[in-house]
């Protein structure tokens, strides 16, 4: 019979970290820990507003159903998502949490890194990128130039969004990637996208809200710049949608409900041709090594979580240069910081 554990925390950003849908200064957490023969897995979901995921709700949800969950017999972490995927349909942050900690238990009892388990090798990858909130153009030219790095994630959805690259561009050459949030219209995209190529933008996630399908088609069609879905792709059910409205998926780990549905949406995407990214949603070295498993199958990465924060949950990654190096331990190959 397992054991479940966990716990909220609430940490600081470096720097108030502001998207086109608000700004905040710290990132709650909940933690979760899953104990069951001696051995121990962690996860993590961080709370996000605009999806109504509280550390609250989550909390007080896995109080309601934790006896339930603790009469599961955890044969294999695949086996144990569908069932929380039927016991919780409407919560895919508090499934993503407890499906990690799953895989870190299993990874532990056979004595594996996830990715061997998955039978891949981690011999490559793409760099990860860092992230930059917006702000006022100067602060946005600080921090780039206090964080030298290969590629930046610019956040937009501002009136300044082509002053704020050029800015950019004119103290850096490293690879500049754009994060709408959904901010524009399909005319301010169509309007912007030309001259962000000009100033040699990568690619460009989630220009338009989720559901403007009708104008996505339009710039795919148009755009210049690959296009990544996020805020349309939460779902395995969205991956196919997303095929000749977008060039590629982000997936994020937390919304998608955890490991073992991403590890399906990668596949699908391959079969439709869609290039595959892995975002995150501020998480602590804890969730972050999830996504670091998967690194030998991404084209693109953004996992800066660990050096968004101030403080952390765990050790057990290494960043140099854009590059992450994972421990090679079992599980996710991290120690909590304060075990519990």
């Amino acid at each position: 019979m397992m054991n479940i554990r966990y716990k909220g925390v609430n940490l600081p950003f470096e720097y108030p970290f502001t998207i086109s849908k608000g700004t905040k200064t710290h990132q709650p957490i909940l933690v979760v820990a899953l104990e069951n023969r001696g051995f121990t897995g962690y996860g993590e979901a961080p709370a996000i507003y605009y999806y109504n995921a509280t550390v609250e709700g989550m909390s007080e949800l896995l109080e309601k159903k934790k006896s339930m969950i603790e009469r599961f017999v955890m044969l294999e972490p695949d086996r144990f998502w569908h069932f929380l995927h039927h016991l919780l349909p409407n919560d895919p942050f508090l499934v993503c949490a407890l499906d990690i900690a799953a895989w870190d238990m299993y990874g532990k009892m056979r004595k594996m890194p996830l990715h061997k388990l998955w039978g891949i090798e981690f011999d490559k990858g793409p760099l990860t990128d860092y992230t930059i909130g917006i702000s006022s153009i100067d602060d946005m030219v600080t921090k780039m130039q206090a964080k030298p790095w290969p590629v930046y994630k610019v956040k937009l959805g501002t009136p300044e969004d082509i002053a704020i690259i050029e800015a950019l561009r004119k103290n850096t050459d490293a690879i500049i990637r754009v994060d709408a949030n959904a901010a524009w219209t399909t005319e301010e995209a169509i309007a912007l996208i030309p001259a962000l190529d000009e100033l040699g933008v990568e690619l460009i996630e989630q220009p338009l809200a989720k559901d403007n399908w009708e104008g996505m088609k339009k710039l795919y069609d148009f755009s210049p710049v690959p296009l990544m879905a996020d805020e349309s792709c939460v779902s395995e059910a969205d991956v196919a949608k997303c095929k000749g409205h977008f060039h590629g998926i982000n997936i994020k780990l937390t919304k998608c409900s955890g490991i073992t549905p991403a590890l399906r949406m990668i596949k699908e995407a391959r079969k439709l041709n869609l290039k595959v990214m892995m975002g995150s949603m501020n998480e602590s070295t804890l969730g972050s090594a999830a996504v670091a498993h998967f690194l030998p199958l991404l084209d693109y990465v953004d996992m800066d979580g660990p050096l968004l924060l101030k403080e952390d949950l765990a050790t057990g990654l290494d960043f140099d240069f854009g590059k992450v190096s994972i421990s090679g331990k079992p599980g996710l190959g991290v120690e909590m910081n304060d075990p519990f």
